[in-house]
């Protein structure tokens, strides 16, 4: 018997979490290890476009999507359709051992619609940090050098090879090296924050990015990976043109130009590839998260001479595009081709950019509204110096997350607080949402200067959080 579609409207029937979920959280805190966190310890029952109903009946707007996966919606139905069929079919055979059709199928569809008028091959795995790390192994068969050049406030993984490629300490490195070696890091074109004003940020970052190369020798790295909009660093845009002179440096000292559009790209930012806005297309490019629809599917993409320089056998995993994960993204793909998914990331974007950019003023402590399409972000630091305010921040999300919307906090220095909305979701809820965040802000500012900071407000929130986990 089919359920009743989800109502997408906000309801609170408890407070945030209820009791049933801090029943679940405690059985969790009893049995999974505490090195897993939790933006928001509720426990989820269903998901249907833009609402998360937890097992209390709370009806929750989602902001996260979880981290940019279920971007075509947590339950699309031509997503299910084809995962329905295929597990009739069979779960899994590893392509390694034998074939299935659907593998070469999300290959084409990717080689067709990844940037770059050359001819492309595809290899599909299970993780973001699986892709990336198989990004640099074919680089380095390609090449024969062993140098990888990634960049300041990246994220790349949780791998030991991409955490070394992170620039985050905490929590992502912290007490996890050695990592490995023959990384280094140049700095990135960052507008808000760059020494010399925005308007130098480009030229000065690549000659920055020269720098490097010239110390380290630049016939010694094989591959130059970047976002195109950085995520966990904090939804930051490159300077214009910045991706474009990377893209030169790059191909002057034969270096292979590794794209990370594993947040970025999908349809996220209202293009399929968010590096499409530079005009600049990868030597290889690696997609995750949102291509598998909600299930565990990554790719590299790229040119026929680099994909086809690793051995026989070098490439491959176990669960390597498992067959239930290349259905759901067959489905993803048709929900793009039929759907107008990339027109919906632009609307969020519109009505996104109407409520919040008017917030950036001398009146409230936030210095950027950021983002492309339907990845955003605000960002919290002292007007006058720059000087981030995490707990800010953190207030906020708390407040927001009591009021029954998700928002994550990211950023090198946790003091950005990003919206990921499914590309589905309606337009009164995406309203809704956006209404609790203003007010959370307004009001968590206002306490501030009532007499209580900022701070302190969000240290409760904070240490209450670190009780519940």
């Amino acid at each position: 018997m089919e359920s009743m579609p989800l109502a997408q409207t906000r309801l609170l029937r408890t407070a945030i979490p209820g009791p049933r979920s801090t029943t679940l959280h405690a059985e969790r805190v009893q049995h999974v290890s505490s090195g897993f966190g939790v933006a928001l310890p509720v426990f989820i029952d269903r998901a249907e476009g833009g609402i998360l109903q937890d097992v209390d009946g709370n009806r929750i707007i989602d902001f996260a999507s979880g981290i940019a996966v279920t971007s075509v919606g947590a339950s699309n139905p031509l997503v299910q359709a084809r995962v329905r069929d295929q597990l009739a079919r069979f779960t899994h055979t590893c392509f390694m051992v034998t074939e299935y059709d659907s593998f070469t199928a999300v290959c084409e569809w990717l080689n067709t619609h990844t940037p770059g008028d050359f001819e492309k091959r595809t290899a599909l795995f299970s993780t973001g940090a699986e892709a990336v790390e198989n990004a640099i192994k074919i680089a380095r068969a390609a090449t024969g050098r062993e140098k990888i050049l990634v960049f300041d406030d990246a994220y790349h993984g949780r791998s030991l090879l991409t955490m070394a490629m992170t620039a985050k300490e905490n929590p992502y490195k912290t007490s996890f090296g050695p990592f490995p070696g023959e990384v280094h890091r140049a700095p990135m074109a960052a507008p808000l924050r760059w020494p010399g004003g925005a308007e130098n940020a480009t030229v000065e970052a690549l000659a920055g990015v020269e720098a490097v190369l010239a110390a380290q020798g630049a016939d010694t790295f094989a591959a130059m990976v970047i976002e195109p909009i950085q995520g966990e660093g904090g939804f930051i845009v490159p300077a214009p043109g910045f991706l474009a002179g990377l893209r030169d440096i790059a191909a002057r000292h034969g270096i292979v130009f590794v794209l990370d559009e594993i947040q970025a790209g999908m349809g996220r930012t209202g293009r399929m590839f968010a590096s499409e806005y530079e005009g600049v297309a990868g030597d290889l490019v690696v997609t995750g998260k949102a291509l598998g629809g909600g299930l565990p599917l990554t790719a590299v993409t790229g040119r026929v001479e680099l994909m086809n320089a690793v051995h026989a056998g070098g490439l491959g995993g176990t669960y390597a595009g498992n067959p239930l994960a290349c259905a759901a993204a067959l489905g993803v793909f048709e929900a793009f081709e039929t759907g107008d998914l990339l027109a919906g990331a632009l609307r969020i974007e519109d009505t996104v950019r109407r409520v919040l950019e008017p917030l950036v003023t001398e009146d409230l402590p936030i210095v950027e509204f950021r983002g492309r399409g339907a990845m955003l972000a605000i960002e919290f630091a002292d007007a006058a110096t720059l000087e981030p305010r995490p707990l800010l921040a953190a207030a906020v999300a708390a407040r927001c997350h009591a009021r029954g919307v998700l928002v994550l906090v990211c950023g090198t220095y946790g003091n950005v607080i990003r919206l990921l909305p499914p590309l589905v979701i309606g337009q009164e809820l995406l309203e809704d949402g956006l209404a609790v965040l203003r007010e959370a802000v307004e009001s968590v500012y206002a306490d501030s200067t009532a007499g209580s900071t900022a701070d302190s407000t969000a240290g409760s929130a904070v240490g209450a959080a670190a009780v519940r986990a």
